[in-house]
């Protein structure tokens, strides 16, 4: 059988307030996004090799360096990053905090995706994506499930 074959269930839409809400927090969650990989990357070639380099990050994101300038003159913009001639690029106390926060909210979706029994490299690349999508209630929520089974 095809699904055609099935009637559908109609939809049933919530208020316009709470459907417009929804799209402002992916709006949202988009704009954050690429400042957030940014940071994060940023963020960990420092504690690899001591600095991070705009070749390097262009690499790692698998885009052009003109592109990784841009985002980094906007990062400097917002106060994020400093950069510095010869030098790279180094995050502002601004910077790490919201460096950490990503990572946090990687860490705590990973580990629930795990926990789900999803594998390891596929939640790896799954909470890349989720962690900007996830409200604080949701994140909430998988860290008490995770935390919850860890106990157990």
């Amino acid at each position: 059988m095809q699904d055609s074959d099935h009637p559908r269930e109609p939809a049933v839409l919530v208020d316009a307030e709470a459907h417009s809400a929804g799209f402002r927090q992916v709006r949202e969650a988009r704009r954050l996004e690429l400042v957030e990989d940014y940071v994060e990357l940023i963020a960990d070639l420092i504690g690899d090799g001591g600095e991070a380099r705009q070749v390097d990050i262009a690499a790692r994101l698998g885009v052009a360096q003109p592109t990784v300038a841009k985002m980094l003159k906007r990062l400097a913009e917002d106060g994020l990053v400093q950069q510095r001639p010869y030098r790279g690029v180094f995050l502002t106390e601004a910077g790490r905090a919201l460096a950490a926060e990503a990572r946090e909210r990687h860490r705590i979706v990973e580990s629930f995706l795990l926990a789900l029994g999803v594998s390891p490299d596929v939640a790896r690349c799954d909470a890349e994506g989720i962690e900007h999508h996830v409200s604080r209630e949701t994140l909430e929520a998988f860290r008490r499930f995770t935390a919850a089974r860890t106990d157990a």
